[in-house]
Formats: structure tokens, sequence, C-alpha cells
């Protein structure tokens, strides 16, 4: 059987489950995984989570997301993630 076949599969199941699956791909990093899966949070458990997983969009000052980027956003965060939007320099560690 072939990978994309089993992919596919499974991408379907857990979309039917109110999952996402999403590609990983992070270059110069060799051996990670192909995908992330994300299952929405509950609500007790998102402030516990977002201590250690969150997502983060980087752009110039002042610079704002794409309306495709803040569909996705909207997506993510209705899941209960954390989406931070940064176009400044940061001095907190």
């Amino acid at each position: 059987m072939r990978e994309s076949k089993i992919e596919k599969a499974d991408r379907k199941r857990h979309k039917a489950a109110g999952r996402r699956l999403v590609k990983f791909v992070s270059p110069g990093l060799l051996g990670m995984p192909d995908d992330l899966l994300l299952a929405p949070i509950p609500p007790e458990h998102q402030e516990l989570v977002a201590r250690y997983f969150r997502f983060v969009e980087y752009k110039r000052p002042d610079g704002k997301p794409r309306a495709s980027q803040e569909r996705r956003h909207a997506e993510l965060r209705a899941m209960g993630f954390v989406v931070d939007v940064v176009d400044r320099v940061s001095t907190e560690p």
C-alpha cells in the first residue's frame, strides 16, 4: 500500500473527528515528522497548553496578516490554540 493512500485515509479520519493534520516542514532539521495533529483543546486546558505550545506569525512593524492568514488564525483559535502576531522585537525572555 502506498504511503499517500495511508495518509489520505488518516487525514479523512481525523477531519471527521474534528481534528486537523497539518503538513510540517522544518528545513535544516532532518528527521522531523511529516505532520502535526491538532485536536480541539477543552477550555479548562487552554491556558496550560498555551504555556507550552502556540502559533506565531511574524510581520513587519504595523504589518497585518493577509485575509487567508486571518481565516486560518480564526480556525486555530476556535480550536483553543493561541496565535500570536508579532510585529516588534521583544525584550522579554
